[in-house]
C-alpha cells in the first residue's frame, strides 16, 4: 500500500504536481501562475483518466473477491496523490482575484465538473468517500471563487476613479476592457449558469447570470455618467457618453453577429450530422442582452446625439434666428426701395448695422464650436458621420434661410465678405472635418 502511494506520488511529481499552498500561488508570477493552471488541467485529466484507474484496476486485481480490502488500499494508496493534485485547485480559489483570474477559473471548473462523474466512479465506495468529498468540494471552490471575482469586478468599475478622462470625448478604456470582457463571459454561458445556480422562473425576475451581465453594463454606464460630469464642457461630456455607450452595443452586436454566423455554417454542417451547439449559444447570448436591449441602448446613444446638438449648437443656431429682426427689416426694406424718405434711410442703417452683427456673431461662435471640435473623437466612422449629418440637417437650412432673407441688406456693403464668409456649401465642408481626431484610416 505504501509503496503504491509513493509510485503514485512520483508518477504525479514528475508530471509536475506537488502539494502547493494559497501563499505559494499568491507569490508566482501571474505568467507562471497561468502557465501553471493550463499544466495542472492536463495533468487532473490524466490523472483521473489513466492513473487512478489503472491504480483501481491493480487492487481488484490483487485483492480479486476481497472487496473491503481492494477499496481500502485503493483509497489509502490515491488519497495522498489526489490530495496534492487538489491542492493546486484550492490555492487557485483561495488566492486574490484580478477580473482576469475568472476565466482561469472556469477553466478548472468546466474540466473538474467534467471529470466529476469519473471521479465518482473511479473513487466508489465508503473507503473513498472522503476523496470523492474533497474533488466535489474542489469544483464547488472553483465556482465559489469566479462569482466572487465577478462580483468584485462590479464593485470595482463603480468605485473606480472619475478623473481618469480623455480630453477628447473618446471611448475610455474602462468601457473596452468591460466590453471585451462581456464577450468573453459569454463564450462561458453553460459554466456560468450553473455557478449561478440559473433556474427558468416564470415570475419574469431575471436569472443569475443574466442579472450579473446586466450589473456590469449598468456599473460601467453608473461610471461613465460620473465621468461625463467631470467635463467642464457639457457638449463633449454629451459626447463622451455617446461614444462609450455606442462602443458597448456595437461590441456585443458584434459579438452576436459572429455567433450567427457561426451557427448558420453548423447548421449546414448538422445536416450531415453534427450537432448545433452554436444555435443554442447564440440563443443564450441573446437572452442575456437581448434585441430589446440592444434597441434600447441605441435609442439612448440617440438621444445624447440629440442632447449634443442642442447644448453644442444651440448658440449658433440662436444667431440665425429672425427673433428680434423682423421689425428692422421691414423698415429696411422700405428705406432701400426710397418711399420713406430720411425716416427710411435711417432704418435702413439701423437694421443693417443690426444683421451685420449678426452674422458676425454667427461667424465667430461657428469657427469656436468647429475650432473645438476638431479636438474630438468618435471612432466609430458610422457614428461620426450620421452625428454630421444631424448636425447639417439642422444648421445649412437654416443658414441658407437666414441667407436669403437677410443676405440682401448687406451683401451691397462695404466689406460685405467680412460678414458673410461662409457660403452653404463652405459650412457643409467645413462640418465635414469635425471629430477627425483618431479616426481609422
Amino acid at each position: 500500500r505504501d509503496t503504491r502511494s509513493s509510485t503514485l506520488e512520483l508518477t504525479l511529481k514528475q508530471l509536475g504536481v506537488e502539494y502547493v499552498t494559497a501563499e505559494e500561488v499568491q507569490t508566482a508570477q501571474a505568467e507562471s501562475r497561468d502557465a501553471k493552471i493550463t499544466h495542472w488541467i492536463r495533468c487532473l485529466q490524466i490523472a483521473v483518466k489513466l492513473l487512478f484507474p489503472s491504480e483501481r484496476a491493480l487492487c481488484d486485481q490483487i485483492f480479486e473477491g476481497k472487496h473491503a480490502w481492494k477499496d481500502h488500499c485503493f483509497a489509502a494508496a490515491t488519497s495522498k496523490s489526489l490530495l496534492n493534485l487538489l491542492s493546486f485547485g484550492q490555492a487557485i480559489s483561495k488566492s486574490k482575484t484580478s477580473p482576469d483570474k475568472v476565466f482561469l477559473l472556469l477553466d478548472m471548473f468546466d474540466r473538474t465538473l467534467e471529470l466529476q462523474s469519473e471521479v465518482e466512479a473511479v473513487f466508489a465506495g465508503d473507503e473513498c468517500a472522503e476523496n470523492r468529498k474533497s474533488a466535489s468540494t474542489l469544483v464547488k471552490c472553483l465556482a465559489q471563487a469566479a462569482k466572487k471575482t465577478l462580483i468584485d469586478f462590479k464593485d470595482s468599475i463603480v468605485k473606480e476613479s472619475p478623473k481618469n478622462t480623455s480630453t477628447d470625448g473618446d471611448v475610455h478604456p474602462l468601457t473596452s476592457y468591460v466590453g471585451n470582457y462581456i464577450k468573453y463571459l459569454m463564450d462561458y454561458q453553460s459554466s456560468l449558469k450553473l455557478i449561478f445556480q440559473e433556474s427558468s422562473n416564470g415570475d419574469g425576475t431575471k436569472s443569475g447570470l443574466v442579472s450579473e451581465i446586466s450589473g456590469l453594463i449598468h456599473a460601467v454606464e453608473t461610471n461613465l455618467d460620473v465621468k461625463a460630469k467631470q467635463y467642464k464642457d457639457h457638449a463633449l461630456g454629451i459626447l463622451f457618453l455617446m461614444n462609450n455607450i455606442n462602443y458597448i452595443v456595437r461590441s456585443i452586436r458584434r459579438y452576436i453577429k459572429s455567433i450567427q454566423l457561426r451557427e448558420t455554417q453548423e447548421i449546414e454542417i448538422s445536416l450531415i450530422g453534427w450537432n448545433n451547439h452554436f444555435l443554442v449559444l447564440s440563443s443564450e447570448a441573446k437572452d442575456l442582452v437581448g434585441d430589446d436591449w440592444i434597441q434600447r441602448r441605441r435609442r439612448t446613444v440617440q438621444q445624447h446625439a440629440t442632447q449634443y446638438k442642442r447644448v453644442a449648437w444651440g448658440k449658433v443656431l440662436d444667431c440665425l434666428s429672425a427673433q428680434g429682426l423682423t421689425s428692422s427689416v421691414g423698415s429696411a426694406t422700405e428705406g432701400i426701395a426710397g418711399s420713406v424718405g430720411s425716416i427710411g434711410s435711417h432704418s435702413s442703417t439701423t437694421s443693417t448695422s443690426v444683421i451685420k452683427a449678426r452674422f458676425k456673431s454667427f461667424n465667430k461662435q461657428f469657427e469656436e464650436v468647429c475650432q473645438t471640435q476638431m479636438n474630438w473623437a468618435i471612432p466609430d466612422k458610422e457614428l461620426r458621420d450620421n452625428l454630421i449629418l444631424a448636425v447639417a440637417e439642422v444648421l445649412l437650412p437654416a443658414y441658407r434661410s437666414f441667407l436669403k432673407r437677410f443676405g440682401p441688406l448687406v451683401e451691397n456693403s462695404h466689406h460685405a465678405s467680412k460678414y458673410m464668409k461662409y457660403t452653404p456649401e463652405a459650412l457643409e465642408q467645413t462640418l465635414g472635418n469635425l471629430f477627425a481626431k483618431k479616426l481609422p484610416q
